[in-house]
């Protein structure tokens, strides 16, 4: 019997369902290689000593009725939380950590704010909006440009300049305003107010949040056990269904005949051997910069030294486990531990290198195996290669602790009972350098007829899971339907009005 397949790099969510999707809707077969040794990307859960981290934190919300769907015919949501394989409904806080102080996120125009930042400040904050109302900086040539339109340049050098920096390595001067257009165009202080007021009246729930602003929702579902539970329980599926998944295979070429894509060489990890393969579609997960590379002489020039200085950010998390907070750290908190409410917490202070903090407890209690323990993520953003990815693992631990003493969040070092550390490279691609090239590369890729590129690296887009999900279905669409035009595929993300970021 003669099937059709399509060789798919890449088992995370955009991968993952890309596989699935060609399954339920068609007779081709997939075929996945993945390089790490699990699924999920950076949406896995790692487990450490009987405690999950999950990477990133992924909240399971979308304003697409497909995905919240999808979603939960994989794992449906269970209330009473006793079903092992279920979503749970979570609550969500993050907050702003500057001054030594926690601010709401997005930022409240209540008494706390005002207390916090001085009525000189705010009163500065509230001219500078209005002025910046009134004339705003046209055209927008970068991202200050476009934090300063929308929030007035006091709460910019405020609460965006520093942290987007540190997460990007690079002055915001040099960044593309489409990076704020794909991560949080619908966001402003008009609509955080409005949605204050809003939100004094109206109950949320899952079901009348898909008209609110993504960094605005306050409930959404969780896998019991992490993110990586649910891309777990989607590969189960796929290889009851027949497909197959390589783990800790990388691409290493692509094969072409007569300027057609056919197969791929894929290197063993483990075994250092190499062997062909060879398909009818290929989709893609893996970084642009490292799929123009594998095509060797295949593409022309321009495109190769566009792709091999394209940009990213790389990631690091370091897992603490740890006894109690400092009780400043939350005044109203009512665990004996000081543990504070957050999913996340943004820290804006710029004498210490962390970016982000999660409390994994409250992402999912069955995250942690001592529900009397504090499991914590610090989040770095860096450089591969660069000082800070550079160190140990008993060095970023040790600097992890530390910064945490620093920030008043815990009184010492000897409140720190288990640690990891764990390094993600290109994370985040980046929309500098490069990038404002890289319509020249799609302009190649496009014309491969049977490759689709798909997921956040796939396409060097700052994705969310759901959009990455999105790209996947757009593709198996063409592929099933025959229409190889990948124009559907691109626009996810583009008109759309749901994005999330600080």
């Amino acid at each position: 019997m003669t099937y059709k397949t399509a060789i798919i790099i890449g088992a995370g969510p955009a991968g993952l369902t890309a596989a699935l999707e060609l399954q339920r809707q068609s007779g081709i077969k997939p075929i996945i290689f993945e390089e790490l040794d699990q699924v999920g990307g950076i949406s896995r859960t790692i487990r450490h000593n009987g405690n999950r981290i999950d990477i990133g934190g992924h909240r399971f919300f979308s304003k697409s009725d497909w995905v919240m769907q999808w979603w939960q015919q994989i794992l449906p949501p269970d209330i009473s939380e006793e079903t092992e394989n279920c979503m749970l409904t979570r609550s969500r806080l993050s907050r702003i950590y500057f001054l030594r102080k926690f601010f709401d996120y997005p930022i409240s125009l209540n008494r706390h704010t005002v207390f916090n930042l001085g009525f000189v400040r705010m009163f500065r904050i509230g001219i500078s909006y209005v002025w910046t109302s009134y004339f705003p900086r046209k055209p927008e040539k970068n991202l200050e440009d476009f934090f300063i339109n929308r929030f007035g340049k006091t709460l910019y050098l405020t609460f965006f300049k520093d942290y987007t920096e540190k997460v990007w390595g690079v002055p915001c001067v040099d960044i593309s305003p489409e990076w704020g257009a794909q991560r949080i165009k619908g966001l402003s202080i008009s609509k955080a107010i409005i949605h204050a007021v809003k939100k004094t009246f109206t109950k949320q729930s899952l079901e009348n949040q898909k008209k609110t602003q993504t960094s605005l929702i306050e409930r959404f579902l969780y896998p019991k056990y992490g993110p990586g539970q649910l891309w777990e329980r989607v590969t189960d599926e796929v290889l009851e269904r027949s497909g197959e998944l390589s783990f800790q295979h990388r691409v290493k070429s692509f094969l072409f005949e007569q300027e057609k894509l056919v197969g791929i060489t894929v290197l063993n990890l483990q075994t250092l051997e190499e062997k062909d393969v060879y398909g009818d579609y290929f989709i893609s997960t893996m970084p642009v910069k490292n799929l123009i590379a594998a095509m060797g002489d295949t593409p022309p020039t321009e495109v190769k030294a566009i792709a091999a200085d394209l940009p990213y950010r790389d990631f690091i998390t370091v897992g603490l486990l740890v006894n109690k907070f400092k009780k400043n750290a939350q005044s109203q908190s009512a665990h004996e531990n000081n543990m504070p409410p957050d999913n996340w917490i943004y820290i804006q202070e710029n004498d210490v290198k962390i970016g982000r903090l999660q409390i994994f407890n409250n992402w999912s209690p069955y995250l942690v195996v001592d529900p009397d323990k504090i499991w914590l993520g610090l989040e770095y953003f860096c450089q591969e290669g660069d000082a800070l990815w550079a160190l140990s693992d008993d060095d970023l631990i040790n600097l992890a602790i530390a910064e945490m003493v620093k920030l008043d969040l815990l009184a010492n070092k000897d409140d720190v009972l288990d640690q990891i550390a764990i390094r993600v490279p290109k994370a985040y691609p980046a929309y500098f350098g490069s990038y404002q090239k890289f319509h020249i590369i799609r302009e190649f890729t496009d014309t491969i007829s049977n490759l689709f590129l798909v997921g956040r690296n796939g396409m060097h887009k700052y994705n969310n899971q759901d959009h990455s999900m999105l790209t996947a279905r757009f593709a198996v669409d063409c592929i099933v339907s025959g229409n190889l035009d990948k124009q559907k595929v691109w626009n996810v993300n583009v008109d759309d009005d749901y994005h999330e970021e600080k």
